[in-house]
């Protein structure tokens, strides 16, 4: 990562770009999935011990995805914060269908 993204309109475009491989966001929408299942699952039970699977949840399917697919550095290492939102946003996109257009204007290839 050489560039430094000091607005997250800035970074949203090299985030997508960081995740070009249809089965790199597939990983990753399990991921978010599973985590925000583990939180729901959590907040309605009360078995709050369950919060600390949520991270585990969401990122081991990110880092796989981008150890092994992307073959690439995780952007959360080094924008942890703007990596959560994005990755929630990139999730809700695709959830509603809306994804592609936000892939196209960041030049990565149809999914």
């Amino acid at each position: 990562m050489s560039r430094q993204y000091t607005t997250f309109a800035e970074f949203w475009p090299f985030y997508l770009q960081e995740h070009s491989q249809p089965r790199t966001r597939a990983l990753h929408y399990i991921g978010t999935t599973l985590a925000l299942a583990v939180f729901l699952f959590a907040v309605v039970t009360g078995h709050w011990l369950w919060l600390l699977a949520f991270p585990v949840a969401g990122y081991f399917f990110a880092w796989l995805a981008h150890f092994t697919v992307e073959k690439n550095r995780p952007a959360t290492f080094t924008y942890p914060l703007w990596s959560l939102a994005a990755d929630f946003r990139m999730w809700w996109l695709w959830l509603t269908r809306r994804l592609q257009p936000e892939l196209d204007r960041a030049g990565v290839g149809k999914s």
